[in-house]
């Protein structure tokens, strides 16, 4: 698999939607609908948030920011913004509070490279500024590559990147992102959102935050995601398979973006635990595209096995 692909750079992310919350009652409202504390969020930081169900299941994933007291902006998965929209909408009731789409207004833009890593200087992950083009929000690096998130316009005399190679690091960041072929199918944990800092068990009620609490103080997760390369085509969706369990599937596909230079895939998989203790795992059957699973950039908690070459 060839992975020699620039990126240093800028490029619109079209998979990316945006979100508008306004209103006296804005944070406060997503404060109740979010796994982050939305109170407490400071005009310097943006934080990773999940939207559940009653069943703790993750109907979307956010990357959210204040832009004022009275307002804040939700970046997700482009495709499921609609639903995402209408559905928080049913929850406002007599909140102070409207919801809108701001994508047209605040393109989302991806930097990468030297052109984040000037523009964001030594700022921590999750950091936010505001710049001349817009709000530029210091992203998880990949492979060692700075990245950063612009909502606004694109900065003058960058060049460009494909978007297959921003989606190759955004994969190999960890952060998952929840897309319309995955909603409803993980529990925060099971897509490791708490380790990548967007989940709060500290803050109130949420829907699902019994069950995302369970699972994190009883021992019940037996699935997390990780990091794989696939000779193949792969997405969002797509079932995992054990070699030694041909019958029924070990995982499922988080995301997944093409090679930049061709033959084949990379992708965050959620897996059984137990499926990592030998065997092998393949996309899509038990015979078909050989997993081979990669280093994540943080700590997945010990009960995972160690990285090896088939699994």
């Amino acid at each position: 698999m060839s992975t020699a692909f620039a990126t240093n750079g800028v490029v619109r992310l079209a998979h990316w939607g945006l979100m508008r919350a306004r209103g006296a009652d804005a944070a406060r409202f997503l404060h109740g609908q979010l796994t982050k504390d939305m109170l407490q969020l400071a005009a310097d930081r943006a934080v990773p948030a999940g939207f559940c169900s009653a069943k703790g299941r993750l109907q979307a994933s956010f990357i959210v920011w204040r832009t004022g007291a009275d307002e804040l902006l939700l970046a997700c998965a482009a495709d499921l913004l609609a639903a995402t929209l209408k559905r928080l909408s049913m929850f406002v009731l007599r909140a102070q509070c409207k919801l809108s789409d701001a994508s047209a207004e605040l393109p989302l833009h991806g930097l990468a490279g030297e052109a984040a890593a000037v523009r964001l200087g030594d700022v921590p992950v999750w950091a936010r500024r505001d710049t001349a083009e817009g709000t530029l929000i210091r992203l998880p690096d990949a492979d060692g590559v700075p990245r950063a998130l612009l909502a606004g316009n694109a900065p003058a005399g960058l060049p460009a990147i494909t978007l297959d190679a921003w989606r190759w690091l955004e994969v190999g960041s960890g952060v998952p992102l929840i897309e319309a072929a995955t909603v409803d199918q993980f529990v925060p944990q099971m897509v490791n959102l708490e380790l990548v800092g967007g989940v709060d068990f500290q803050k109130g009620c949420y829907p699902g935050q019994e069950v995302v609490a369970r699972s994190q103080y009883r021992g019940t997760l037996k699935r997390r995601m990780f990091l794989f390369d696939v000779p193949a085509e792969a997405r969002a969706g797509q079932e995992i398979f054990h070699s030694a369990d041909p019958g029924q599937p070990a995982g499922l596909v988080a995301n997944a973006a093409p090679a930049p230079g061709g033959g084949g895939a990379r992708l965050l998989a959620e897996v059984k635990l137990a499926a990592l203790d030998g065997g092998s795992l393949h996309l899509g059957a038990a015979d078909g595209p050989l997993l081979v699973r990669r280093e994540l950039p943080y700590t997945v908690p010990a009960e995972a096995a160690e990285p090896s070459s088939t699994a």
